[in-house]
C-alpha cells in the first residue's frame, strides 16, 4: 500500500513538473505610462501564442534606476527561465544582466539598450532613426530655417539618446539655416520639460519649434505652448502616442509625431526568450522601424493602430 502510494506521488509530482510553464520575468522601464502599458500587452500575447508565463514588474519611475535593479535581481535570485530587460540607465543594469548570463538565464534587453554586448537579444524601435525621421518632420513644418529646441528625456537612458543624436546630426548636417539653441533634460516629469519649455521660450521669443524624445517632454512643450497662446505659430514634434498627445496634435498644438510599435517590441522581446530556451539562436538585434505621422495623415486608418498602441 505504501508503495503504491509513494509511486503515485512520484508520478503525480513528475506531471506537475512536466505540466510547470517556463517563467519569462519582464521589467520595463516604468508602469504608467500607455508605451508600457502596449509593451505588456505585446509581451502577454507572445506568452499566450508561446505557453510560456510573464512576470510584468517594473518601477513606478523611469528616472527610478535603484528600484529597477532591485526587480531584477530578485527575479534572478528566483531563478526565472529567462528575462526581458528595458534599461532605464545603459550602465546601471550591466552588472545585473552580467549576472543573469552567467547563471545561465537568457536576457533579452528591449526598447533601451545597456553598454556592451552581454546579453541574447536586442530588440527595439532604431531609435536613431526615429530621431532623424523628428529631425526632417520639424525642419519641414519650419521651412528649413530657424530656432529650435530639444526637450531632452533623461541622462544615461539609451534609446532617448539615440533619438536625440540623430535629431541633432540630421539638423547639423542637412539643415544648416536650422539652429538647436538649446537642450534641457525634461527628467521623464512633464511638470519640469513644461518648465524647460518655458524657460526656452522666454530666452528665445523668436523660437520655431521644439521636438520632444518622449512622451513626457512632449508633453511639456505642448502644455508650455498652449500656455503662452503659441498654438499653430512654434511647432512641436513629438515621440510616441498617448491619448493626450493624439488630442494636442487633433487640436493643433503638436504637427507631427514619430511613433514605434510598443506592441511587437513586448511580443518579440519575450518571443527571442523562448527561442533561446527552445535552443534556438535568435536575432542578437532585431531593428524596427519608426514613422512619422503628420497631423493631416491623424485619421488614415494605416495610423491608428500606432496613434493607440493600447488598443491592438
Amino acid at each position: 500500500m505504501r508503495l503504491s502510494l509513494l509511486l503515485l506521488a512520484l508520478l503525480l509530482a513528475s506531471s506537475c513538473n512536466e505540466n510547470k510553464k517556463r517563467l519569462i520575468g519582464v521589467v520595463p522601464k516604468a508602469t504608467s505610462h500607455v508605451f508600457w502599458v502596449a509593451v505588456e500587452k505585446g509581451a502577454k500575447a507572445a506568452a499566450r501564442d508561446l505557453n510560456v508565463q510573464i512576470e510584468w514588474n517594473g518601477a513606478p519611475s523611469e528616472t527610478d534606476y535603484a528600484r529597477q535593479i532591485q526587480i531584477v535581481d530578485s527575479m534572478i535570485n528566483r531563478r526565472v527561465d529567462g528575462l526581458a530587460v528595458a534599461a532605464t540607465e545603459r550602465r546601471a543594469l550591466v552588472a545585473p544582466v552580467d549576472r543573469a548570463m552567467k547563471m545561465g538565464i537568457p536576457v533579452t534587453i528591449f526598447d533601451s539598450g545597456i553598454e556592451g554586448e552581454n546579453y541574447t537579444s536586442y530588440v527595439a524601435t532604431n531609435n536613431y532613426e526615429g530621431g532623424q525621421l523628428a529631425a526632417r518632420a520639424l525642419a519641414r513644418l519650419i521651412g528649413g530655417k530657424g530656432k529650435v529646441g530639444l526637450i531632452a528625456h533623461a541622462p544615461g537612458s539609451a534609446s532617448t539618446m539615440d533619438r536625440e543624436r540623430g535629431f541633432t546630426d540630421v539638423l547639423n548636417k542637412e539643415f544648416p539655416a536650422i539652429q538647436i539653441v538649446a537642450i534641457q533634460f525634461g527628467m521623464s516629469d512633464r511638470s519640469k520639460a513644461r518648465a524647460a519649455a518655458e524657460n526656452m521660450l522666454t530666452a528665445h521669443p523668436d523660437l520655431a519649434g521644439f521636438f520632444g524624445s518622449s512622451e513626457p517632454s512632449t508633453t511639456g512643450a505642448s502644455l508650455a505652448v498652449k500656455a503662452r497662446g503659441l498654438t499653430g505659430r512654434v511647432k512641436v514634434v513629438a515621440f510616441d502616442a498617448s491619448d493626450n498627445l493624439v488630442e494636442d496634435m487633433k487640436g493643433g498644438a503638436i504637427q507631427a509625431m514619430v511613433v514605434q510599435d510598443p506592441f511587437q517590441i513586448g511580443y518579440d522581446a519575450v518571443r527571442t526568450l523562448v527561442e533561446k530556451l527552445d535552443g534556438k539562436t535568435p536575432a542578437k538585434r532585431i531593428d524596427l522601424s519608426a514613422k512619422v505621422i503628420f497631423a493631416d495623415e491623424m485619421n488614415k486608418p494605416e495610423f491608428q493602430r500606432l496613434l493607440s498602441p493600447e488598443l491592438k
